[in-house]
């Protein structure tokens, strides 16, 4: 009976023995395995970031085809059909996201919008530099709000759209602003400009363009360059 005890008791012992050494192998991390794991990792937070993107994308478009609807037709005339025939996203995707019209609206008015890719900081003041400027603006504004939105964004009287003109609009008036102003300091503009009223024409001008003739935004940006630099430099 002990001999049988005695060798049952080896038995378990080289049994936990056996089991801990095969978890202490599988627990080393080659090279290998923690390279893989790694690439896992990798491609895991890869495939997050992508869906991040893509809904980001479906969002911005479904509410820039609500901006322009607004532009064109009026607050009423949103609904979830015509927003999805301007989008091209399904239905069921909108009413995924929103609940009806007055969800996306608020959506629409209190979004946060991307910082502005326009940054002229590295742009030395002189006539190329001024037209590149131009076509990046028309660039910005179509693609995040829509040049024919830009019109009513800014007319709209009652703060409406105020959190679309504060990150979309008053972040590129700032950087043209500070454009003209190194040119000012550096003797290549005029002092004493009115540089709101530059802003204004500029934006003025954009839209008429785009609103009534066929140019494209490169040859609008050479157009309006010829027009304001014997205006400007000094």
């Amino acid at each position: 009976m002990d001999d049988n005890s005695s060798a049952s008791r080896r038995l378990d012992a080289s049994t936990t023995l056996e089991q801990a050494t095969v978890t202490a192998v599988a627990s080393v991390q080659t090279p290998e395995r923690a390279a893989q794991r790694a690439q896992s990792r990798a491609h895991i937070q890869a495939h997050l970031q992508r869906g991040e993107r893509r809904r980001e994308e479906t969002d911005r478009k479904i509410l820039q085809a609500t901006l322009q609807i607004v532009a064109s037709q009026g607050i009423g005339a949103v609904t979830i059909e015509e927003v999805a025939r301007r989008s091209g996203v399904a239905k069921t995707t909108i009413y995924r996201r929103y609940r009806n019209t007055d969800d996306m609206m608020h959506r629409l008015r209190t979004m946060q919008w991307p910082e502005s890719i326009l940054d002229t900081a590295d742009l030395e003041p002189n006539r190329g530099n001024l037209r590149r400027m131009l076509e990046s603006i028309t660039s910005q504004f179509d693609e995040e709000i829509g040049l024919k939105a830009v019109g009513v964004v800014l007319s709209a009287s009652n703060g409406y759209f105020e959190q679309i003109v504060a990150q979309v609009i008053q972040p590129v008036k700032q950087h043209v602003s500070d454009f003209f102003i190194r040119g000012q300091q550096e003797g290549v503009f005029r002092s004493g400009l009115d540089l709101g009223f530059i802003f204004a024409t500029i934006i003025g001008s954009m839209m008429a363009n785009h609103a009534l003739t066929e140019e494209t935004s490169a040859s609008w940006a050479v157009k309006m360059t010829d027009l304001l630099w014997p205006m400007i430099a000094a």
